[in-house]
């Protein structure tokens, strides 16, 4: 089945309002006549908007780092789902393992940021992934099938077919560490029999999983080379045009 690539850019905490439309803009020019490739911006919150404007026009999506899971309340600090499909958002990157390990979110609180996305027509990018000590004593694969499996629960079929799961080795994520192409392959193709089992074949063969782990212009070629790597959720290379363009344009 064929599945076309996204190249995701989540911009974590950085760049000012101005800096973000910047950059957007000049992205969105390299894009230009794409048309067998998706691309994904995540801006900081305060730049969703104005990023939004930037691409306008353009085959770019925009996602926020993550949402809530009403469409409104007493929830301080948190972004709902319409908020976001409100200032021009169609995705949303959710269980980054920032998140996972700086902020303490559980499996338990993933599921339910993901659900409340799906009822609000946002596509999640669902991140898994697990630490340097875990891949150490061999628990990778058991790591990411709990993972996968409690950020799943209650999720319909019908509601799948709009998922992306990003696998993020945790210990390579800004530490210029990267998966080798096979490490990352092995890694995929089991994910894509977990959804198997969660789902069902033909579903699971339809799901996009990226790889995001310390992705740069100078690998991106033989990450997508394998057969089961659907695209890459960038972190430092996005902030960059000429990076992201080169990462974007992967042959």
């Amino acid at each position: 089945m064929s599945r076309k690539p996204l190249i995701a850019g989540n911009w974590k905490m950085n760049l000012t309002v101005a800096e973000a439309a910047a950059l957007a803009a000049s992205i969105a020019e390299g894009c230009r006549n794409l048309t067998d490739r998706e691309v994904m911006l995540a801006p900081p919150y305060t730049a969703l908007a104005a990023v939004t404007a930037a691409v306008k026009g353009s085959v770019i999506q925009i996602a926020g780092q993550n949402v809530g899971w009403e469409k409104e309340g007493a929830y301080t600090g948190e972004i709902s789902p319409v908020m976001l499909r409100d200032v021009g958002a169609t995705m949303v990157i959710l269980g980054h393992s920032e998140r996972r390990y700086i902020f303490a979110e559980d499996d338990e609180l993933i599921n339910r940021r993901l659900v409340g996305a799906l009822n609000f027509a946002l596509t999640p990018v669902l991140c898994i992934g697990e630490t340097l000590d875990e891949r150490e004593e061999g628990s990778t694969f058991k790591v990411l099938e709990r993972q996968l499996r409690r950020d799943l629960e209650d999720v319909r079929p019908g509601q799948a077919e709009r998922l992306v799961i990003a696998y993020e080795p945790v210990w390579a994520i800004g530490t210029g560490k990267t998966a080798t192409r096979e490490q990352a392959q092995e890694v995929h193709y089991f994910i894509r029999g977990v959804l198997t089992e969660v789902f069902e074949k033909k579903l699971a063969q339809s799901i996009r999983i990226l790889y995001g782990g310390s992705v740069k212009p100078e690998n991106i070629d033989s990450l997508m080379a394998e057969p089961d790597i659907d695209g890459a959720l960038v972190g430092g290379a996005a902030l960059k045009s000429e990076s992201f363009n080169r990462i974007i344009h992967f042959s």
